[in-house]
């Protein structure tokens, strides 16, 4: 495997997580503010829908963040209660991947004091399972309802 492979393999425990074994990469990407285009492939104008949609897709598709989100749905955390949650990442990297997870709107940090209260915020989900999952599952449920009648 090329070191160019390497790098943008997920399953490799590489580049820029310093090398640890279990650790996943955040790329550059992953947290450039201007990350997301807001015009698809062909050139097509996107709706802002579509850009917000886009953040929260990308954020759920690295598996450390989504167990970030598990860890936020059982309570509330502080950084430094998040960060405990994860030994195996260095306090940078697990700041990078909630950077994202912010960006995307699906965690709400709060400073108090000298902390940052982190809570899940669901809304984003709840948006994509409203224009997604929801209308999938309908059409699935509508066929098999097709099938059975014959």
């Amino acid at each position: 495997m090329s070191d160019v492979d390497r790098k943008s393999d997920p399953e490799t425990p590489a580049a820029e997580s310093g090398g640890r074994i279990g650790a996943e990469s955040v790329t550059p990407a992953d947290t450039k503010a201007g990350a997301n285009t807001s015009t698809t492939a062909a050139g097509q104008a996107m709706a802002p829908d579509d850009d917000a949609d886009d953040q929260v897709f990308k954020a759920l598709a690295n598996g450390t963040r989504r167990r970030m989100l598990d860890v936020l749905k059982e309570s509330p955390r502080t950084t430094g209660d998040l960060c405990a949650h994860f030994p195996d990442l260095d306090r940078t990297t697990v700041l990078q991947h909630l950077r994202v997870l912010e960006r995307a709107e699906l965690v709400i940090g709060r400073k108090v004091g000298r902390e940052r209260h982190l809570t899940l915020a669901p809304v984003p989900i709840k948006r994509i399972h409203d224009r997604w999952i929801g209308e999938y599952a309908r059409a699935a449920v509508s066929l098999l309802d097709d099938l059975t009648r014959g």
